[in-house]
């Protein structure tokens, strides 16, 4: 099938539909591994004791953190320059199967507790560079009227496939007494398998992405890519600062996506060490979650095209930080089941919203690039939070305190994006403008709103 690249036409089905899978297809990454499973299984299971494994777990985030500051904006210049998002796709994806894989091999030990946090850093950092590749394919796939509604459709295939691929680990590995296919309970076999059904779940859905989904435009070598695309880097810094709006939206971005980013992380383990919740509760809670964000987040959908990004991103913000406070007051498990499910309603949405408010920002030209400084203004304090909060919680040993990072890390967040202007106050009606527009159209009105956010 063939298709389109230019922004004013989109891409056809099948790439639309290959890219969507693709949050389905990671859903299982982020739920399994870093939030619900495999996160409680190695603070409770492999560590020494609990504190000790929530904190060296939040090093673990803010290593790979580091990591991923160093390496989305120049990969994804790179990838501007060489016209191989589909290729760096392949090759993050794969490593993140990878790594994800052999979590299988993570015994219920304190010995194995290293071999578990490299793992789960080299997958999270995989998982990180891949999704700069794709977000930077949003743009070309359809209208940009239709940006924030693909966006949240997207990120509710990604909730879906969470909630399918937890929701087969709880059914076939986890409840089953005694355990199915000749696991050993004894040997956390049921909780490790989870790690082989995400890895091999995330293999399965991902690949039609990497073999449809819309490619840059450039092909050059991949030495002069590399060259390019570092100085390319360079004017993208330069041209990002220089842009009061855009730096603001990096800036409000970088703080509640920290705060978002910490509250996966350590969600689970909240839950199991201050609530009592067990291993199986935990995965009904996160069953329940996704459910929620999924709802959350095809809700918003549905209102996409009357509902400014930056409105979006606010209101799920505002929510956000209310119910986590509300988290933090409450010590009753009705309670915490009720905020803890509202709480994943506005999940989605702020993620979605903001994803596609920055598609509308970037330059065609750089859009990898940017879709860089996107995942770097996620990451590039991403340390901060998983620090601050194994610090607060090693200092009181408490998981409460730690968890109040959190909050102020999104309440700032949301008071740095208040002052940002938004491309198009109407996503509806601007987009309704570019249906049918001309490349260089798109290109003049591109310029005049980005004239707009000079000013």
């Amino acid at each position: 099938m063939p298709q389109r690249s230019h922004r004013g036409e989109g891409a056809g089905r099948l790439a639309v539909g290959a890219w969507v899978l693709y949050d389905w297809a990671y859903g299982s990454f982020t739920t399994v591994v870093t939030t619900f499973v495999f996160a409680t299984y190695f603070t409770q299971g492999v560590a020494e004791n609990p504190v000790r494994g929530a904190a060296t777990w939040a090093w673990m985030q803010a290593a790979a953190g580091i990591a991923i500051a160093l390496l989305a904006v120049p990969l994804g210049a790179v990838a501007d320059r060489g016209g191989r998002r589909r290729v760096m796709l392949g090759i993050a994806t794969a490593l993140m199967a990878g790594c994800t894989l052999l979590l299988w091999s993570v015994h219920p030990r304190p010995a194995d507790a290293a071999r578990a946090l490299i793992l789960v850093g080299v997958a999270t950092v995989a998982f990180e560079v891949a999704t700069v590749f794709y977000n930077a394919m949003l743009p070309d796939l359809v209208p940009p009227r239709r940006l924030a509604r693909l966006s949240m459709l997207g990120w509710g295939a990604g909730y879906g496939g969470g909630l399918a691929c937890l929701g087969l680990c709880l059914v076939l590995l986890i409840f089953p007494k005694p355990p199915l296919f000749g696991l050993n309970a004894g040997e956390a076999e049921p909780v490790r398998a989870a790690a082989l059904l995400a890895g091999a779940w995330l293999a399965a859905f991902a690949w039609p992405a990497v073999l449809f989904a819309p490619e840059g435009t450039r092909r050059e070598a991949w030495t002069r890519a590399l060259a390019a695309g570092l100085a390319e880097m360079r004017a993208v810094w330069r041209a990002a600062w220089a842009l009061p709006a855009l730096r603001r939206f990096l800036i409000a971005r970088l703080l509640f996506t920290d705060g978002l980013t910490t509250l996966f992380a350590f969600g689970g383990i909240y839950a199991a060490g201050q609530f009592g919740l067990s291993r199986a509760e935990v995965l009904e809670f996160g069953i329940g979650l996704n459910v929620a964000a999924g709802l959350g987040t095809l809700g918003f959908a549905l209102v996409g095209s009357r509902i400014a990004d930056k409105t979006a991103v606010l209101i799920s913000l505002a929510c956000l930080a209310g119910l986590s406070t509300a988290l933090l007051l409450i010590h009753a498990r009705p309670a915490f089941w009720v905020f803890g499910h509202a709480l994943g309603l506005f999940v989605g949405p702020a993620q979605a919203a903001s994803r596609s408010l920055l598609a509308r920002m970037a330059p065609a030209e750089a859009r990898a690039a940017y879709f860089g400084l996107f995942a770097l203004s996620g990451r590039i304090t991403g340390f901060v939070g998983p620090a601050a909060l194994g610090t607060a919680m090693a200092l009181f040993a408490s998981q409460r305190a730690g968890m109040a990072v959190i909050v102020v890390l999104l309440a700032a967040g949301g008071l740095v994006l208040a002052g940002v202007p938004s491309p198009a106050d109407d996503p509806g009606a601007a987009g309704a403008q570019h249906d049918d527009a001309e490349p260089g159209q798109l290109r003049h009105e591109q310029q005049q709103r980005q004239h707009r956010l000079e000013a």
